[in-house]
């Protein structure tokens, strides 16, 4: 078993290659850099990702690059491939894709959909998602690029309406752990609140919020000028520290909380990693298909990652 973290060298995928070797399972970083890369590969022509794949069991594509043919290849092998993506129209797609796709990797989608799924578990819904990430938090650019390219763009309301971004703002009550503010958090486009109201047939509702007040209320506004987007910073004022919840109807409440939202992020797509391991997949999987969240609650504290109990 050997796994190719594309993108290996990077936020996210140079912690995720750290934690899987910890855990005796080979990790190749994949990446442009020959000084950095252990299989070099470009991912923006397409050309090497034969060679690249070669002697590999499994995919982890943390690169940043949403390319279904590079998902396509990977099926065509055989090969898992696990996308930690959060991009709607493109996650869509690989559901589509016949081969062993694992979707909704990270800690949104991820942790989030495992904390909707176990409160659904005990209320029938509707639920509403928080996501409250760290501003500033160097995470890379390509982080701030998908979270800036969502401004002024619209999608689909369970209602049947359509939402634009960072609109509707929301009040979530945050445990005060969790070291947030009170503020409202502003709708966002997130795969799996698509993926959830499909399935369990009830509304669910993703928000997103900053820790910075400031920095969230710069993406309310720029989402109605998304032309100035240019103007936003690379990086906002604020700090690592993270929180997701998952909120029932009746006020049931699951959420986790910690510093550095690319280990969190790296740490769900190891758990995800090993469970692929003592699993055959087949065809498009979610992380909640795989597993719940008591194996997180099991695997995350050691990384500083708490989890609430139900």
């Amino acid at each position: 078993m050997s796994v190719l973290v594309l993108g290996g060298y990077g936020a996210v995928g140079a912690h995720l290659v750290r934690l899987l070797r910890a855990d005796g399972i080979p990790a190749l970083a994949a990446g442009r850099d020959a000084a950095r890369a252990d299989r070099v590969v470009d991912l923006a022509t397409m050309d090497s990702i034969g060679t690249a794949l070669s002697g590999v069991s499994m995919v982890v594509n943390c690169a940043g690059v949403e390319d279904i043919r590079l998902a396509k290849e990977c099926a065509h092998r055989g090969l898992p491939f696990v996308e930690i993506s959060a991009t709607s129209d493109y996650v869509q797609a690989l559901e589509r894709v016949a081969g062993p796709m694992v979707l909704g990797v990270g800690l949104a989608p991820g942790l989030t959909t495992l904390l909707a799924v176990d409160a659904l578990s005990s209320d029938a819904g509707p639920v509403d998602i928080m996501i409250g990430l760290g501003s500033g938090e160097h995470h890379g650019p390509a982080a701030t690029a998908w979270t800036y390219r969502l401004m002024g763009q619209h999608f689909p309301d369970p209602d049947g309406t359509a939402v634009r971004n960072f609109t509707r703002p929301t009040h979530f009550t945050i445990p005060e752990q969790a070291g947030y503010k009170p503020f409202p958090a502003l709708r966002a486009d997130f795969a799996d609140q698509h993926r959830l109201t499909h399935e369990f047939a009830v509304p669910v509702r993703t928000y997103l919020r900053l820790d910075s007040r400031l920095a969230t209320a710069g993406l309310a506004g720029l989402t109605w000028a998304p032309a100035l987007r240019a103007l936003a910073p690379p990086r906002m004022p604020g700090s690592d520290r993270w929180v997701v919840l998952a909120r029932t109807a009746n006020g049931a409440t699951r959420w986790a909380s910690g510093r550095g939202q690319s280990l969190a992020t790296a740490a769900v797509a190891a758990a995800t990693v090993r469970e692929i391991t003592r699993h055959r997949i087949i065809e498009p999987t979610w992380i909640h298909e795989l597993f719940d969240l008591d194996q997180l609650r099991r695997d995350l504290p050691a990384m500083g990652i708490f989890i609430s109990a139900t």
